[in-house]
């Protein structure tokens, strides 16, 4: 290798980063702290960014559909409806993503409530009829039928235990509710700070798209920006895709749940519906979260029905897992199946739900580009496998 400028120049990069690697390694207690409070400080930022990513979806939907043709117009109409779309189609994404929030949350937590009120009373009920088969079938043994005889389930005497327990740990509840509190004032905080910089953004992205661009090639190299610019395109894409995908087949499963529920009079048919709706978000193993769940709500009323809802689950699994899900979201984020299951545990292991909606768009980036590099190289050695 000549040790001409360039190649000097490529040295002392080498050796500048292989000495901070070592420091790094070698104080990585200290490399931990400072990272904590960086990520501390950069999370309502990232928060938004996580924000506006989501709300550009239904943001640029609305803009692109409802105020498109007039602002193609030249007139007074035309420039009135490109100062007044974005603002508009945001206000009008935020309403949607609350509503959608408050129609689970006032449908789904109220019916779950009720149902675990009448589950204790059910029980309470129930356990003299359960004490009688006990007295009756092992009348031989006789620890048996004592234990039976001192099975009780009393709500007051639960509720009296939680506030003696809660008396006894006064100091600590008091200090535990301090640090949650705290908490939920930091989160608050950050939830705040992140949505106000969404709406910045989301206002403002062509703007700060192109600050980003300009600082970008004044810092890095033609051909690294070129390529980053590539891998953001991608990304923004897959991303924007399988956000949409998601939210197509969670409405089309959970729809199909409530006209089957409704044709076939199962009880909670709304309210499971919904609840598979939003549990569906969450890739792969979402539905099933929504069946154990709705499971529960249907055995509570007829243990019959409860089997039956068993059925009809896993015959509307089969055809979600073969067909819709597939073609909505597979073929949308172009990723095979395994590659969707490796993303989602690898996602859950990590970073939890989350992680499952992240990893999928996330690992498909990456097979794609990898994708990409391997036919690049093929063709660079004249390789062709059919």
């Amino acid at each position: 290798m000549e040790l001409n400028k360039e190649n000097m120049k490529k040295i002392r990069w080498l050796i500048t980063f292989s000495v901070l690697l070592y420091l790094g390694v070698q104080n990585l207690d200290v490399v931990l702290k400072y990272a904590k409070i960086v990520w501390g400080l950069l999370l309502p930022f990232v928060l938004g960014g996580a924000m506006a990513f989501v709300l550009n979806v239904p943001m640029a939907f609305i803009e692109r559909h409802v105020f498109g043709k007039a602002k193609e117009k030249e007139d007074r109409r035309g420039r009135a409806a490109a100062k007044f779309a974005r603002p508009v189609s945001l206000i009008f994404s935020i309403v949607l993503v609350v509503l959608a929030i408050l129609v689970v949350v006032l449908i789904v937590a109220p019916e779950l409530g009720r149902t675990l009120v009448n589950v204790v009373k059910k029980v309470e009920e129930d356990i003299p009829l359960v004490q009688k088969w006990l007295t009756d079938t092992f009348q031989s043994d006789s620890e048996i039928v004592k234990w039976a005889s001192t099975i009780e389930i009393d709500p007051q005497k639960i509720i009296d235990s939680i506030v003696s327990v809660l008396r006894s740990g006064a100091d600590n509840l008091v200090s535990s509710t301090i640090t949650v509190t705290m908490g939920l004032v930091s989160m608050a905080m950050n939830f705040a700070i992140g949505f106000v910089f969404s709406c910045y953004v989301l206002l403002q992205k062509e703007k700060l798209g192109r600050q980003v661009l300009k600082a970008a090639y004044a810092i890095l190299p033609v051909k690294t920006v070129e390529y980053l610019g590539h891998v953001c395109t991608l990304a923004s894409k897959v991303f924007s895709s399988f956000i949409t995908g998601q939210c197509i087949e969670a409405v089309i499963l959970g729809s199909m749940f409530f006209v089957s529920m409704t044709i076939g009079r199962f009880p909670y048919a709304m309210l499971i519906g919904v609840l598979i709706s939003f549990t569906a978000l969450i890739p792969v193993f979402g539905g099933i979260i929504g069946c154990w769940v709705g499971f529960f709500l249907i055995l509570m009323v007829s243990p019959l029905k409860a089997l039956a809802f068993l059925i009809l689950f896993l015959i509307l699994q089969q055809i979600e897992g073969n067909l819709i899900y597939p073609h909505v979201v597979g073929n949308s984020v172009g990723l095979p199946a395994i590659w969707v299951l490796v993303a989602v545990t690898l996602g859950g292991n990590l970073m939890g739900i989350v992680g499952m909606l992240i990893f999928i768009p996330l690992v498909s980036v990456i097979y794609t580009l990898f994708k990409e590099w391997v036919s690049e190289r093929l063709e660079q050695k004249k390789v062709k496998i059919s």
